[in-house]
Order: C-alpha cells, then structure tokens, then sequence
C-alpha cells in the first residue's frame, strides 16, 4: 500500500529482457530514495506501479516485470526517469490517498500547460474507468496522488481536469509530459470497493 506521495525520482538505468515470459529486470538509479531501511522481498511503486525488489547494491535495486504488466502500464519498458514511493508504514502520515500500486489502465494527456502559478492538466480517461471519476475525488497519474477538479463525460470515455502546484511539478515526472503523452492510471480504492458493494446489493 502507498500513499501517492512522491519520494524521489528515479532513473531506470538498465533494461534486460528475462526468456521466460517476455519481462524485464529493470535496475534503477533510487535517487534521492533512501534504501537504507529497504530489504529484497520489500514493495517499491516504479510510476505508480508495485513492484518487488529483487536485488540491492549501493544507492540502486532490481525488480522483475512481468509481460502482463508491461502489456497494462507505461514507462516501464525503456530507460527514463520515475517516480519512486516506497511502501506505506502503519505508523505514517498518509498525505495522499490510499494507492495500492495497481495500475487499472493508461490515459493520454489532453492539455498540459503553465495556468498563473501552477499548471493545468487535462487526461483522457478510457471508458472502463470512467465511472470512477468524480469531482474533488481522487485519482492516482503515474503514481503521483491527485485531486480531480471536474470531469467531462463523453462517449468514449470521460476527461478530468487537474491543477498540478509547482511543488508537485518540481519533484515528479509530471514536469515531462506534453498532449499526447500516455499515463498510467490507479482509481479510487473506496470507488472500487463501493463499486463492488452496490454490485452485491443489486445481485
């Protein structure tokens, strides 16, 4: 579990294709992340995606990627910098929302662009997840916990609406993007499980 507040940025240093089922082993450049209390088996969010550490050395770790994940996220194939989270802790603030590291599907960005101090951004959010969005909810973009000023539906789908601080801009990944540019994309964790219970309730 995590908490979509950035750590660090990362650097994905390497990419090795692993023979068994198409995935990689991404060792990456913690940065700024202390791995000082990180131990192998530990959960790392890579891009708002959970991975298990596979090996440790001095400021780096490995994690393996499986195919299916590669099939479902983005920026996880190629070298390039990401955002880091390690796992939440009982015992600390939870200043985002509860993430679970979950990806649910990828989104496009629409607008992106300096609005008086902070910046506008706009996603185009796939029709299965849709229905998850609401305003002033949350929603998780490349592991980078955020508040949904306003949704516009649309036939394929829907389009939020995001103020982004400069803070927020400064220490993630989210300075990079541009319209056109895909992300990946985590609901709700209280939408899913609402969702599921009003499933029940009908049944």
């Amino acid at each position: 579990m995590f908490t979509g507040i950035v750590a660090a940025r990362g650097q994905i240093e390497r990419v090795e294709q692993l023979a068994d089922d198409g995935g990689v082993r991404l060792t990456v450049d913690a940065g700024g992340l202390d791995l000082a209390d990180v131990a192998i088996g530990d959960s790392i969010a890579i891009q708002g995606a959970c991975m298990t550490v596979t090996s440790l050395e001095a400021g780096r770790f490995t994690v393996e990627v499986s195919r299916e994940s590669l099939d479902r996220t983005v920026g996880l194939a190629d070298s390039g910098e990401v955002n880091l989270e390690k796992a939440l802790r009982l015992a600390d603030r939870l200043g985002g929302h509860l993430v679970t590291g979950h990806v649910d599907g990828i989104g496009r960005v629409r607008t992106f662009e300096p609005m008086a101090e902070s910046h506008r951004l706009q996603i185009e959010v796939p029709a299965g997840l849709a229905r998850y969005m609401a305003r002033k909810g949350s929603v998780t973009v490349d592991g980078v916990s955020l508040t949904v000023n306003a949704v516009e539906d649309g036939t394929n789908g829907c389009l939020i609406d995001i103020n982004l601080i400069a803070h927020t801009v400064a220490v993630t990944t989210l300075s990079r993007l541009a319209p056109g540019v895909a992300v990946n994309l985590e609901i709700d964790l209280i939408a899913r499980y609402l969702e599921r219970l009003h499933g029940a309730a009908q049944g």
